[in-house]
């Protein structure tokens, strides 16, 4: 047995004489709702992402470049194929998303901080996973990666989103340098769109024009970690550190610019103010922001039955604050209010998944990380 493996089944519980784990849970609160949160997975290193697979099983990256497989409380040895990272600061790893005709394709998706000539950037490939004994990534392609790499550490961003049409949706933050939101030369600080090739779609707002970046989308970003489609609004929604302060909850439509450096509700670490206050011709507002700031990460829509007086609600991790943000909504997709879930309990929360059953999972950036299950309780 492997030690990662050790390591989860036996903080999940009891090891058994046949090596199985009992998984131990503890009955919580989620604000008013009665639940259970049962640890299925420890021992990872500092995860970011999990998707669900259609039989029930999940992806799970490590920032450090691995990706593993997630079945029945146990988690496979690393997929061979996953791309080289450049595991510094707060790249290496990140997101993944499945393509909309996976189950036939077996297509998925991969953002990472990716080496080049003057240091890293966000990329992003395409591969196909091939389950079995010895699951794999097979016809590995980059089919995008950022202009200019720098040695930054930070804002890479990185949230994938694969629209109904197929196209991609993903972040990328400033790298550090905040001017790089304002250049649309660059494509730093931006929502971009993509193809499933990794070519310009139709319907990209600035593509033919002249010194301007094709795959953007929306500019003046400052790192959303965090990025759905929308059901309700059946649009793309984001969710991006501010500095001090700031962090905001945007709509990114074609062709608009939301504001960073230029305008932001957060101040910068020192103190000072950030551009020329919180508002300006011609940069959108945001439709929700923190301040102070939560450290937003991973974000969903809840859909499913466990917890219908959530339906529709937005469910925003957290680092910096170590909770659940559910931003509760009204038919029409508008933000009315905010409730704070499981505040100081779980640690850093990187991403939010809501699995097929209905249940809540969490993933924890942690060193010792985990993956946690929140169901209804009695």
């Amino acid at each position: 047995m492997n030690r990662i493996r050790f390591i989860a089944m036996a903080a999940a519980g009891l090891l058994t004489s046949t090596g199985l784990a009992i998984a131990q849970s503890q009955a919580i609160q989620a604000g008013a709702l009665p639940a259970v949160a049962e640890t299925i997975i420890t021992g990872l290193e500092n995860p970011w992402s999990l998707e669900f697979l259609p039989d029930g099983a999940a992806l799970v990256t490590e920032r450090p470049g691995r990706l593993r497989i997630l079945e029945n409380g146990a988690l496979s040895e690393p997929l061979t194929g996953v791309p080289r990272v450049v595991d510094s600061g707060q790249g290496g790893l990140l997101d993944i998303a499945l393509a909309n005709d996976f189950a036939s394709s077996g297509t998925i998706y991969l953002s990472y901080a990716e080496p080049g000539s003057g240091g890293a950037g966000t990329a992003i490939a395409r591969a196909t996973l091939v389950r079995g004994e010895t699951p794999a990534l097979q016809n590995v392609r980059t089919i995008f990666s950022m202009d200019k790499k720098t040695g930054a550490g930070q804002h890479f961003g990185s949230r994938i989103v694969v629209a109904p049409d197929g196209t991609l949706f993903f972040t990328i933050g400033d790298r550090g340098d905040r001017e790089r939101a304002q250049d649309f030369s660059d494509h730093a600080g931006a929502v971009l769109r993509i193809a499933p090739d990794g070519s310009v779609p139709d319907g990209n707002p600035w593509a033919g024009d002249a010194g301007v970046m094709p795959e953007l989308w929306s500019k003046g970003h400052r790192n959303p970690q965090g990025a759905v489609w929308d059901p309700v609004t059946e649009a793309l929604w984001t969710v991006e550190h501010g500095a001090r302060g700031g962090d905001e909850v945007n709509r990114p439509q074609a062709g608009l610019n939301y504001g960073w450096p230029v305008i932001s509700y957060g101040r910068h670490y020192t103190g000072f103010k950030i551009g020329v206050g919180t508002e300006a011709d011609g940069y959108e507002q945001p439709i929700f922001y923190w301040d102070p700031s939560i450290a937003p990460s991973g974000m969903a829509v809840y859909d499913g039955a466990m917890f219908p007086e959530w339906r529709g609600d937005f469910l925003i991790g957290a680092l910096r604050a170590e909770l659940v943000a559910r931003l509760d909504r009204d038919a029409d997709g508008n933000i009315v209010g905010e409730e704070r879930l499981f505040e100081g309990r779980f640690g850093r929360i990187r991403d939010v998944k809501v699995a097929p059953d209905g249940a809540v999972w969490l993933v924890t950036d942690e060193s010792d990380g985990a993956v946690i299950r929140i169901s209804r309780g009695d």
